[in-house]
């Protein structure tokens, strides 16, 4: 046999119908294809086209024949495919192999796997109490990815009180809510209308929505906030600007009548200090802060706020908001003993006072008290608890503070080895996160009695520090006077050294006077005769306006 003849299925077409809730692995027998070849050329086998939802196989039956069967590998969905096309192809066994084609048409039949969903999750409307019966409240919408019945769409009431089904009535087509009684503001204010959406399959599961109808008034009510009083918490060094707290007021008219805007109406320190304190939003209620708090100086006040609507006359209620200032850790704890060195200096050059210091005994025994270490914090809470701690000293094994006390007391007896004078540096520290500390440095004079300690603390520190001053002081003074005086004496070399080189003003020559400076100077003068025993010497301004001479002092017979 030669390989003439190609697998031929016994129609072209095969159109199968599978549902969408079918589950993954259901088989379905699609056809056979015949070969009139035998032997090795005769049909192998079959071939689908690549599809993310169905593969082949192979079936053979008792009389050797052999036909295809899909297998669903995954479950299909109508609602994103609606039908597939896919190409069946026969294999025959020859060199080349021979083919033979179909066409599957799967058509995914619809299952009711999608309830009705409304367009909103919540509807809202508005009634006037005025509104005619037979007036349309509103019209509610759903939709169904279904197809067929399982699309079909009715509008129905859920479960609610008589009162209200009594009043409200919905057409089960259009979803359009009808108001069938009067409305009266002063007997009901609101209404809650739940509405359901059934498909034609019968799924009412997550199609149920709610309409929340408010019946507006006049203008009798004023605002009601939600609290009475509020109560905001405020950490202190917040920023100018920060959210302290929302207030919110409800009024239960509608429009312009249930328009509120908040004001400020006063508080503790009155409107003025309030103002200075916060500042409130006009819409939204929500109250800022006009200033960094500082919670030693001020941990809480009070604001009124009041709500007013837009009616007319409008109508209005107040509010107290109470502000707490919440404590932060912004201030370090502070050393009242002992005091530092110089702390008493009353001004800038005076002298300061001397570094306070105890004495000990050298007979002390452990746990002698020495000091105690006295610090204060001007927070408030853990920020203000404070524990101590010995950091350094002059003999570490001398001396310990108490954790909580502050009080520094000798670890052990004294020796002969330990020196006279003790230095002992405590650390404060608070429990803030993070902590702040401060340092507490005290003197310790080992001796029996105050007259034994004294030279130990003598003045001679703060003598040398005065003559080193002192010598630094003639040093410069010794400089500046060196200084004036060698500048003085050049400027008088200078102006000597110029006035000899100056040429003589006037000249003479028998009895007339002429002048050496030309045009600049001024003839304004008077020639006379006089003895031969009396001659004067004449001086004048280069610039002299003068008329007369003036005759400083005699001079030698010529």
């Amino acid at each position: 046999d030669v390989n003439d003849n190609a697998p031929r299925f016994l129609q072209e077409n095969f159109q199968l119908e599978i549902n969408e809730f079918t589950s993954p692995g259901a088989r379905f027998a699609v056809g056979v294809a015949e070969d009139a070849d035998v032997g090795s050329n005769s049909l192998k086998g079959y071939e689908l086209e690549a599809n993310e939802y169905f593969a082949v196989e192979v079936k053979e039956t008792q009389d050797g024949s052999k036909f295809a069967e899909l297998v669903l590998r995954r479950a299909l969905d109508r609602e994103n495919e609606q039908s597939l096309r896919l190409m069946l192809t026969a294999l025959d066994g020859g060199d080349p192999p021979r083919t033979g084609t179909a066409e599957l048409w799967i058509n995914v039949t619809d299952a009711n796997d999608n309830p009705p969903v409304f367009a909103q999750d919540r509807y809202r409307a508005s009634l006037r109490e005025d509104a005619p019966p037979g007036s349309t409240v509103l019209n509610v919408s759903a939709s169904d990815a279904d197809a067929g019945t399982n699309a079909r769409i009715t509008y129905g009431f859920g479960k609610m009180p008589a009162k209200v089904l009594q009043k409200f009535v919905v057409d089960a087509e259009s979803g359009r809510i009808i108001l069938q009684e009067e409305l009266d503001f002063e007997d009901t204010r609101g209404y809650v209308l739940l509405v359901e959406a059934r498909d034609g399959g019968g799924l009412v599961a997550h199609c149920k929505v709610e309409l929340v109808l408010e019946v507006s008034d006049v203008n009798d009510n004023a605002p009601v906030f939600e609290e009475a009083a509020y109560s905001a918490y405020v950490w202190e060094n917040n920023a100018a600007g920060a959210l302290v707290v929302r207030v919110q007021a409800r009024d239960a008219d509608a429009g312009a009548n249930g328009r509120v805007s908040y004001w400020l109406a006063g508080g503790s320190a009155g409107a003025a200090g309030a103002a200075a304190l916060v500042s409130v939003e006009a819409r939204s209620g929500a109250l800022y802060a006009q200033r960094s708090f500082d919670y030693e100086q001020c941990r809480e006040f009070a604001v009124a706020v009041r709500a007013q609507d837009g009616g007319a006359p409008a109508r209005s209620s107040t509010a107290t908001v109470r502000v707490f200032v919440l404590d932060r850790n912004d201030n370090a704890p502070r050393v009242l003993w002992p005091a530092a060195a110089g702390a008493g200096a009353a001004a800038p050059g005076a002298a300061s006072a001397p570094a306070p210091f105890e004495v000990v005994p050298r007979s002390a025994e452990a746990g002698y008290l020495v000091a105690k270490v006295v610090a204060v914090d001007a927070d408030a809470g853990r920020n203000a608890w404070l524990s101590y701690e010995l950091v350094q000293a002059s003999e570490p094994a001398l001396f310990g503070v108490g954790l909580h006390s502050g009080e520094v007391r000798t670890a052990r007896a004294m020796s002969e080895r330990d020196v006279a004078k003790q230095r002992v540096v405590a650390v404060v520290k608070d429990h803030g996160q993070p902590a702040l500390s401060a340092t507490a440095t005290l003197h310790v004079v080992l001796a029996e009695s105050l007259q034994e300690a004294l030279p130990e603390f003598s003045d001679r520190d703060a003598v040398s520090e005065l003559t080193s001053d002192l010598n630094l002081i003639l040093v410069v003074s010794l400089s500046v006077v060196s200084l004036l005086f060698v500048s003085t004496v050049i400027f008088v070399f200078f102006f000597k050294w110029r006035r000899s080189k100056s040429p003589p003003i006037f000249i003479t020559s028998d009895k007339e006077l002429y002048s050496t400076l030309g045009s600049k100077a001024p003839y304004n003068y008077c020639s006379s005769a006089l003895p031969l025993p009396y001659s004067y010497e004449v001086c004048l301004a280069s610039e002299s306006g003068q008329k007369d001479f003036a005759f400083l002092r005699p001079g030698t017979a010529a």
